[in-house]
């Protein structure tokens, strides 16, 4: 009998990140292209001492209860909302994630978003295929300017950094908040202006959305926040669905009361608002904002690298709940 310490992966990642991982463990890996049913996740969880999970996975006391060997889980993403921490913490079970490898990735997209929504790519693409394009015309899919517009932020974490950063080539001017304010140095080099979200909201002929999903940011941009924004705005958001409530997000998009939005994640995803579905004014992304071969790759090597030291007694690099380590098992 081995001696290795037990790990499930809950879905096929890069190969790399496997082989890694089987070096020093048994692996039981989920080969399918789906999640892993509830009840078939709980019955193979139950004699690992490592989980290597994604954001489809729900860490809860039931898990946790039925896994009574689990040391350390690891979510191959920055976020964690799939996870019950307090559970975790009193289980005395490590859970980690991966930040910093997604974040140029990831905000790389969220400017593409950005410009698609405001050049309205998605509808003239769309226009070709269907073969609508028989002349050209002055007046034909007018879109938004980006460059010397209005960008403003609204989670200035290492994503939000990021936008700004791509911002300066277009000569945006650049407005934010977050609960915590950017040091003065940081705000002087990438001349960021610090506001209240109301005026963010008010001011800004783009708008994107970085902040983690917390109870207090539940809903943020609602028909409220929706109404603040100037009708020739764009709404992106990379950041987590439930930010945006979807009806009211489909309501002012449907009355012309802002522009357009780019949307890779979604309040009840995969699910999509059906109004949104039909709107042609909205660019629709399957939550790819991470998924490019080297970055997905580097997240899978990371949240093994957690994983391992997990298993190995020590503190792993991006641990989520430090109390644990008082009482882990």
């Amino acid at each position: 009998m081995s001696t290795q310490p037990k790990v499930l992966v809950s879905r096929n990642i890069a190969q790399s990140a496997i082989d890694k991982l089987a070096k020093q463990c048994q692996v039981d890996l989920n080969l399918t292209p789906n999640p892993l049913p509830r009840s078939e996740l709980l019955a193979r969880v139950k004699d690992c001492q490592g989980l290597v999970s994604l954001l489809l996975d729900k860490i809860d006391d039931e898990l946790l209860t039925a896994a009574p060997q689990l040391k350390v889980v690891s979510n191959v993403a920055v976020g964690f909302d799939n996870f019950d921490v307090a559970a975790a913490t009193r289980h005395g079970v490590m859970l980690t994630n991966t930040p910093g490898v997604l974040t140029d990735t990831t905000a790389d997209f969220a400017f593409t978003l950005l410009m698609a929504a405001a050049r309205r790519v998605a509808e003239a693409e769309r226009y070709v295929r269907d073969g609508n394009f028989t002349e050209w015309k002055l007046d034909l899919f007018l879109g938004q300017d980006i460059h010397h517009a209005t960008l403003g932020i609204l989670g200035l974490g290492r994503i939000g950094l990021g936008m700004a950063r791509r911002a300066r080539g277009f000569e945006m001017k650049v407005i934010y908040h977050d609960e915590i304010r950017a040091k003065p140095e940081v705000e002087k080099e990438y001349a960021l202006t610090f506001c209240d979200r109301e005026t963010v909201l008010r001011e800004s002929d783009f708008v994107s959305l970085h902040v983690p999903l917390l109870p207090t940011t539940r809903h943020l941009i609602n028909a409220q926040a929706l109404g603040l924004m100037k009708k020739t705005a764009i709404l992106v958001n990379t950041s987590r669905g439930p930010v945006v409530d979807e009806g009211a997000l489909a309501d002012a998009l449907e009355k012309g009361q802002i522009a357009g939005a780019g949307l890779d994640v979604y309040e009840y995803e995969p699910k999509v608002h059906p109004k949104l579905m039909a709107l042609p004014n909205v660019v629709l992304a399957p939550h790819i904002a991470s998924a490019s071969v080297a970055t997905r790759t580097n997240m899978a090597l990371l949240a093994v690298d957690n994983c391992l030291a997990g298993l190995a007694g020590q503190t792993p690099p991006n641990l989520l709940n430090p109390d644990v380590l008082k009482n882990r098992r």
